[in-house]
């Protein structure tokens, strides 16, 4: 990779990480002190109701993804006027989406919420509170997402590391205050995370007005350019409703089948599940702009070897936190939670697994959506992918136990996975073979040796913090051993030897 390329990409990592840990600090505290405070039962109910909005964020993401990607191209071409434009018009037909998303929400979402979703009946007001200020929420993040992807595309991750720090002390806030005030908990939960949203967004909307001209609203209409937008991000957002209806279609599925303890086993395992993507999230979010980037300017030698070292850095970032956690989960939990419920342990390794293969997935996302190939990419992976929520409720209908779920969403993942692959190859030039001789290989290797060497290591070892740093090491040697080829160790070396920000030898 191109040194000066790759020192933006490691400095607006490390921002990332900056970010990343200050906030997974503070994020894991919170969830303690809030399941304590708000008790088992009612933490679920917040993660059925709150959490099927909140995962409803997904599509603000996808969203930003999409306005990247017409930001990238536009900065490609150095026309700001145009830039602006674009800008305009796409928070024009993000309104248009909050509209629609607010009118289903207070219809079928409020009737689904108030006669569907199995709550105690003194809660239900409660969860009925939860819902609207999970919803205002939502539609706030719809209309910031234009803002946060011209930070993104302008590749300014300071401002989105410091706002998020900013955001993670401002949820500190909100525990203290939960502990304190003599109210509903659950209410006030629900009343303090929304105001937390809207300063943030108002923040972002106020920083890039300040910095960016392009973000200064200008409506400037154009018939090709808005039909471009809508159906890009229309396709897109089909994408991100695919993956809402696996994730919260199965956390209320367990609600419907199991009851409130298993939302909140799901909510736990969740948490853990981002918290551990966010580690690759991070480094990716760095990664996606020079993708788009390259593959707009048709340098697609640099494209694919962004795609190669990104895929593996992904799964090497998330495969050396899982293993420890994967060894001893039930000790890790304990420490964080104090009181591990029923289904936690199982629900946190099978989610972790089902993250790390929808991870690896993202830069070939990134090469669709900079092609603009959405359309078949979506209509076709994503919608196989629904297969999960039928074949889960058939499971639980037959009396199985809830951790099947979560083995269907895996195996279906995994065949998306190849699908992904095929429609890649369909307009780019993409070897299959060489992909899977060059990374997954790599990958499978990696996790039978390191998983021989843990299962060796429990006979001699029996405290759990020295199986957690010795299966940290066997995770590192494997990736160095098997994932990195010497071109990638010579790199990584390099980045060690100048202190990430040094011009490279």
């Amino acid at each position: 990779m191109p040194a000066s390329s790759s020192r933006v990409i490691v400095k607006n990592t490390l921002f990332m990480y900056f970010r990343m840990f200050i906030t997974m600090i503070i994020s894991l505290y919170t969830v303690r002190v809030v399941l304590k405070t708000l008790g088992a039962v009612d933490y679920g109910v917040y993660g059925v109701i709150g959490g099927v909005v909140a995962t409803l964020g997904l599509i603000t993401d996808v969203l930003a993804n999409a306005s990247q990607r017409f930001f990238a191209v536009e900065l490609g071409r150095n026309d700001s006027k145009r830039l602006q434009q674009v800008f305009g018009l796409i928070v024009f037909a993000y309104l248009i989406t909050a509209v629609v998303v607010l009118i289903l929400a207070e219809t079928v979402g409020l009737w689904f919420v108030n006669h569907k979703v199995d709550v105690p009946l003194d809660r239900r007001n409660a969860a009925s509170f939860v819902f609207q200020f999970s919803v205002a929420s939502f539609l706030l993040g719809i209309i910031t997402s234009p803002f946060n992807a011209m930070i993104i595309a302008k590749e300014r991750m300071n401002i989105y590391a410091y706002v998020s720090i900013l955001q993670a002390f401002l949820k500190l806030g909100i525990v203290y205050l939960l502990v304190i005030l003599p109210y509903d908990k659950l209410k006030l939960y629900s009343l303090l995370a929304f105001l937390v949203v809207l300063f943030i967004d108002l923040l972002y909307i106020l920083l890039c007005r300040r910095l960016f001209p392009e973000t200064r609203f200008s409506f400037q209409w154009d018939k090709g350019i808005f039909k471009s937008i809508f159906g890009y991000s229309s396709w897109t957002l089909l994408g991100s409703a695919a993956f809402i209806c696996n994730t919260q279609g199965l956390n209320i599925l367990l609600n419907l089948f199991f009851g409130p303890l298993a939302n909140a086993a799901y909510s736990i395992g969740n948490q853990v599940k981002s918290t551990v993507n966010s580690f690759a999230a991070n480094f990716f979010v760095a990664t996606r702009p020079p993708i788009i980037k390259s593959y707009s300017e048709g340098n697609y030698a640099y494209t694919s070897k962004l795609f190669y070292f990104s895929t593996k850095a992904i799964f090497s970032l998330l495969f050396v936190l899982i293993v420890p956690l994967f060894a001893e989960v039930e000790f890790v939990l304990g420490l964080w939670l104090g009181d591990v419920k029923e289904y936690m342990p199982a629900f946190v390794r099978l989610m972790l697994v089902y993250g790390l293969i929808l991870s690896i997935s993202e830069p070939i996302t990134a090469i669709v959506q900079a092609a603009g190939k959405v359309k078949l990419y979506h209509g076709v992976v994503d919608t196989f992918t629904l297969l999960t929520l039928p074949l889960s409720y058939v499971a639980f209908k037959s009396g199985m136990s809830p951790n099947t779920g979560f083995i269907i969403s895996i195996i279906v993942f995994v065949v998306a996975h190849f699908m992904r692959l095929i429609i890649l190859r369909s307009f780019y030039s993409f070897s299959i073979a060489y992909y899977l001789r060059y990374t997954l290989l790599p990958f499978v290797l990696a996790v039978v040796v390191t998983s021989l060497a843990i299962f060796g290591a429990r006979f001699l070892l029996t405290n759990s913090f020295v199986m957690i740093a010795v299966s940290v090491v066997f995770a590192c040697v494997s990736i160095w051993l098997f994932v990195f080829n010497r071109e990638e160790r010579v790199f990584v070396i390099d980045i060690v030897k100048t202190k990430l920000f040094k011009k490279h030898a």
